[in-house]
C-alpha cells in the first residue's frame, strides 16, 4: 500500500538517483555490499521504514471506524411484565400483563449518509498524510545522502591537502638542507601536515556518522555497506519557477488540508443532520393472563425542540470549517517562499560551482604550479607557496558546497512538489 501510494503521488526519485549514481540502471545493484545506491536507499526506505509502515494500522482503524459508522440502527427485543407480586386481585401472578415487543429508531436527515461521508473524508486525508509524510521522509533521506556525498567528496580533498603537505615538507626540507630556508619554515610546514592528517581523521569520523544515519531510515543500526556513489556535480537543466509553483498548489501537502476542509464539511453536515429528530418506533403484543387474551401494541416517539439543542454545534463547525481556508491560504504563501528560496539557491549555487569548476580551479592549478617552480628556484616564498595551495583548496571546497547545496535545494523542490524535478 505504502508503493501504491508513494506512486500515486507522482514523486518519482528516479533521475535524481540515476545522476548521483552515475551508472547505467543494470548496474545499480553490483557491490551491494560494499556501495550503497540513493536507489537501493529510497527502496529500502520505503519498505521498512518505522515511521511510514505505522500508517497501514491508521488506514485500518479508520476503514473499521467507517464499517461502524455505515451500521443501522440496532433492534431491541423487549419484556415487560406488570401486575405481579402484588396485593388484593393482584397478588400472585394470576393478574399479570406481559408485552413482548421490538423497538428500534429510525434516523432522519441523513445521519447514516453524513457519518459515511465523514469516515471517507478521514480515510482520503489519511492517504494524503501518508503520501507527505513518504515525500518528507525521502526527501530527508536524500538529504542526508548527498551530505554523505560531500563528506566523500572532502576526503578525496582532504587526502589531496595531505598529499600536498608531504609534497611542500619535502621541498622545503630539502631547501632548508641546502640552507635556502630557515629552520622555522620547517617547523609551520609540519604543523600544516598535522593540520591535515587532524581534518582527514574528522572527515572519516564524520562519514561513519553520516551512514548511521542512513541506515536508521530503513530501520537497521548497522550500515552493511562501506561507502556511497554518486555524482555530485551533475545538476541537470533549471526549470521555470511558475510551473514549479504551479506543482505546488496540488502538492500532498497542500491536500492534506484539502481533506481536512473535507472533513469539517461533513462535520457541519452532521451537526445540521443531529438537528433532525429520531422516530424512535416500538410494536408487540400483549397477553392479559386473567382472561387468557392477546393484544397488538404500538408506539412511536420523537423528541421535541432538537433543533435549538444543535444549533450551537452547528455554528462551531462552521466556525472550524472557515478557519481551514485561512490555514490553505498561509500554506500556500509559506510553500511558495519555501519553493521561491529552494529554486534561487539552486540557480545561484549552479551557477557558482559550474564558473568555479571551469574557471577558478584551473587558474588556481597553474597557479600552484607556477609557484612550486619559483619556489624551488627561490623566487617565491614560502608563505607564497602556502598561500596557492591554500586558494586552490579553498576554491576545491567551495565548489563541493555549492553542489552540495544545488542537490540539496533541488530535493526540497521535489519535495515541495510531489513530482521529480527532472523526469
Amino acid at each position: 500500500m505504502r508503493n501504491t501510494l508513494f506512486l500515486r503521488c507522482k514523486y518519482t526519485w528516479l533521475w535524481l538517483a540515476l545522476v548521483l549514481c552515475n551508472m547505467a540502471p543494470s548496474a545499480l545493484a553490483e557491490n551491494v555490499e560494499s556501495t550503497l545506491t540513493l536507489k537501493k536507499a529510497l527502496t529500502s526506505t520505503l519498505a521498512q521504514n518505522p515511521q511510514l509502515y505505522q500508517y497501514r494500522f491508521t488506514a485500518e482503524a479508520l476503514s473499521a471506524q467507517r464499517q461502524t459508522g455505515a451500521l443501522r440502527s440496532a433492534l431491541a427485543l423487549e419484556l415487560e411484565v406488570e401486575n405481579f407480586a402484588g396485593s388484593g386481585t393482584n397478588e400472585g401472578f394470576g393478574a399479570t400483563e406481559t408485552t413482548l415487543a421490538l423497538s428500534s429508531v429510525i434516523e432522519l436527515g441523513g445521519k447514516r449518509q453524513a457519518r459515511m461521508r465523514y469516515a471517507d473524508a478521514r480515510l482520503n486525508q489519511a492517504e494524503w498524510e501518508q503520501q507527505a509524510a513518504t515525500l518528507d521522509t525521502l526527501g530527508k533521506l536524500t538529504e542526508v545522502y548527498i551530505e554523505g556525498l560531500a563528506t566523500q567528496a572532502n576526503l578525496r580533498l582532504a587526502e589531496e591537502s595531505l598529499a600536498l603537505s608531504h609534497s611542500i615538507l619535502k621541498t622545503v626540507k630539502a631547501r632548508s638542507a641546502r640552507g635556502a630556508t630557515a629552520e622555522a619554515e620547517v617547523m609551520r610546514a609540519q604543523a600544516v601536515l598535522v593540520r591535515a592528517e587532524i581534518r582527514l581523521a574528522a572527515l572519516q569520523e564524520q562519514l561513519e556518522r553520516q551512514k548511521v544515519l542512513l541506515a536508521r531510515f530503513w530501520g537497521e543500526t548497522t550500515p552493511g555497506f562501506q561507502s556511497i556513489t554518486g555524482n555530485l556535480f551533475d545538476f541537470g537543466p533549471t526549470q521555470n519557477f511558475d510551473q514549479l509553483y504551479t506543482r505546488v498548489q496540488s502538492s500532498p501537502a497542500l491536500q492534506v488540508l484539502a481533506s481536512e476542509a473535507r472533513i469539517r464539511d461533513t462535520e457541519v453536515t452532521l451537526a445540521r443532520a443531529s438537528g433532525r429528530s429520531d422516530l424512535s418506533w416500538r410494536a408487540g403484543i400483549k397477553r392479559f393472563e386473567e382472561t387468557g387474551d392477546s393484544a397488538f401494541t404500538a408506539g412511536i416517539s420523537i423528541p421535541l425542540f432538537s433543533g435549538k439543542r444543535s444549533s450551537g454545534d452547528v455554528k462551531a463547525a462552521l466556525a472550524n470549517r472557515n478557519a481551514v481556508d485561512y490555514a490553505q491560504q498561509d500554506l500556500l504563501l509559506v510553500l511558495h517562499a519555501r519553493l521561491f528560496e529552494a529554486w534561487s539557491l539552486r540557480k545561484q549555487s549552479i551557477a557558482a560551482a559550474n564558473l568555479t569548476q571551469n574557471v577558478a580551479i584551473p587558474a588556481l592549478e597553474k597557479a600552484l604550479k607556477l609557484t612550486n617552480e619559483g619556489f624551488d628556484n627561490g623566487r617565491y616564498r614560502y608563505l607564497d607557496l602556502i598561500a596557492a595551495q591554500e586558494e586552490l583548496l579553498a576554491s576545491k571546497q567551495a565548489l563541493i558546497d555549492a553542489a552540495t547545496t544545488a542537490l540539496i535545494s533541488q530535493a526540497l523542490i521535489e519535495q515541495l512538489t510531489g513530482e521529480a524535478l527532472n523526469p
